[in-house]
């Protein structure tokens, strides 16, 4: 099965791929990327920081990217002037997701999950958090290393949208999140903040 990019992806657009479990991802994600931005795969000018997170160079710098695998899917994700994180989940029950959100979540998400009306919807709920937390920390390029709890998520009209992070991830309105559903029992996240010369996430490693 593949999923087109979004109807209306604005800045972004993703695309899910079968993906063999314990096969490398990069190779696919490599070919999307190269037909999307009308490259030759090989030559693709795709490295990784030291943190391992995806960057395109020389032609490609004002572009982004990022994948991620779960199962036997992939998504892929690029943009343009932004940078983006993307997650996938494949849903299954989750009998320490509350021990999990307790570690690892704010109390009002906590609380969330708390209110389910059901185990079912409370793993639900917990992986759609998880995803869209995930997705956000994979486009600051720190992932979950930064701290899950330094980004609070609450329900919305429109799902799940962030309310309150922390003031190295920028401020929490000038975030937008997508909610995926690629596939049968998978859910992802797809995130995005739109690049700003001036405060542009730095990788301290890298020079100036």
């Amino acid at each position: 099965m593949t999923a087109p990019p979004t109807a209306d992806p604005g800045p972004v657009r993703w695309a899910w791929r079968p993906h063999a479990p314990r096969q490398p991802a990069e190779p696919l994600a490599r070919q999307w990327l190269a037909a999307e931005l009308g490259a030759d795969a090989d030559a693709l000018p795709l490295s990784r920081d030291h943190r391992g997170r995806p960057r395109l160079q020389g032609a490609f710098a004002g572009w982004d990217c990022n994948w991620s695998h779960s199962g036997d899917g992939l998504l892929v994700a690029l943009g343009r002037g932004v940078r983006l994180g993307i997650d996938l989940e494949r849903v299954r029950p989750r009998a320490r997701a509350l021990d999990l959100a307790q570690r690892f979540f704010t109390a009002p998400e906590l609380a969330w999950l708390h209110a389910a009306s059901s185990a079912a919807v409370r793993d639900h709920g917990f992986l759609r958090l998880w995803c869209a937390k995930e997705a956000v920390l994979k486009a600051h390029g720190h992932g979950i290393s930064f701290g899950l709890h330094r980004l609070r998520f609450a329900e919305s009209p429109d799902g799940l949208r962030l309310v309150e992070c922390d003031a190295e991830l920028g401020q929490a309105e000038d975030w937008s999140l997508t909610e995926l559903h690629p596939a049968p029992d998978y859910l992802g996240a797809l995130a995005w903040k739109r690049r700003d010369p001036g405060r542009e996430f730095r990788d301290p490693h890298e020079p100036a």
